[in-house]
C-alpha cells in the first residue's frame, strides 16, 4: 500500500462474512482436527464460496491465527481485569480466585489449539508466529504484576512469574483435555497460581 492509498474499508457485510467463516472453521476444526480440514469444508460449513474465503484469509493458517488472536485477547483481558480489581495493591488469594473462575477453559478450543500446536511444531515460520501470540498473554500478566510489584513482588521477578502463570495454565489445560473436568481444572489453577504469585512453597 502506498502512502496515498487508504486501507480497505471493512463493511458490516464483510465483517459478518469473516465472523461466520471463523465460527464455522472453529466448529469444523473442533470436530475433525485442524490438519484434517480443507478450505472447501470451512466454506461449506459457513455457507460461503471459496471466493468469500480468499477475500478474508489467504490460508487456513491465517484463519487459525485470527481465531487464536480472538482467544488470546479474551484470555489476556480476563487475566488483566481479574488482577486489576485490587487497585494498586495485589491481593494474591482474591486475584487467584477471580482468575481461576473467569479464565477460558473451553475443551473444543483446547482441542483446536493442540492440533495447531502440533502443526506449528513442524513449521518454523508458523511456530514463530504462534510464539508471538503466546507472548501477548504473558505480557498482559507481567504488566499487571509490575504495577503491583511495590506491594507484592513475585518470587523470581515479574517476568518469571508471568511465564510460570502461563505454564500453569498450559499444564491444567492438558489435564482438562483428558478428563474433561472443568471444575477440577479451576481448582488446580488456584492451587498452582497461589504459590507462584505469593512465594509460598505449599500449594495446598
Amino acid at each position: 500500500m502506498t502512502a496515498g492509498e487508504k486501507a480497505p474499508r471493512v463493511t458490516k457485510r464483510r465483517a459478518r462474512t469473516r465472523g461466520e467463516l471463523l465460527a464455522a472453521a472453529f466448529a469444523v476444526f473442533a470436530a475433525k482436527g485442524f490438519g484434517r480440514v480443507s478450505i472447501e469444508e470451512v466454506c461449506e460449513a459457513a455457507g460461503y464460496s471459496r471466493g468469500a474465503f480468499y477475500s478474508n484469509f489467504a490460508t487456513l493458517d491465517e484463519l487459525f491465527f485470527a481465531l487464536y488472536q480472538e482467544r488470546a485477547d479474551l484470555i489476556a483481558s480476563q487475566v488483566a481485569e481479574a488482577l486489576a480489581q485490587d487497585g494498586p495493591a495485589l491481593d494474591v488469594a482474591a486475584s487467584v480466585d477471580r482468575v481461576a473462575e473467569v479464565l477460558l477453559l473451553d475443551v473444543d478450543w483446547l482441542l483446536v489449539k493442540t492440533d495447531f500446536l502440533v502443526h506449528a511444531a513442524r513449521d518454523p515460520a508458523v511456530a514463530e508466529t504462534l510464539l508471538r501470540h503466546r507472548a501477548r498473554l504473558r505480557e498482559a500478566v507481567a504488566d499487571r504484576l509490575r504495577r503491583a510489584e511495590a506491594t507484592a513482588t513475585p518470587p523470581g521477578g515479574v517476568d518469571a512469574a508471568a511465564r510460570a502463570v502461563v505454564a500453569a495454565y498450559d499444564g491444567v489445560t492438558v489435564q482438562l483435555l483428558l478428563d474433561k473436568d472443568v471444575d477440577a481444572a479451576r481448582d488446580w489453577l488456584k492451587h498452582l497460581l497461589t504459590p507462584l504469585l505469593s512465594g509460598s512453597s505449599d500449594p495446598a
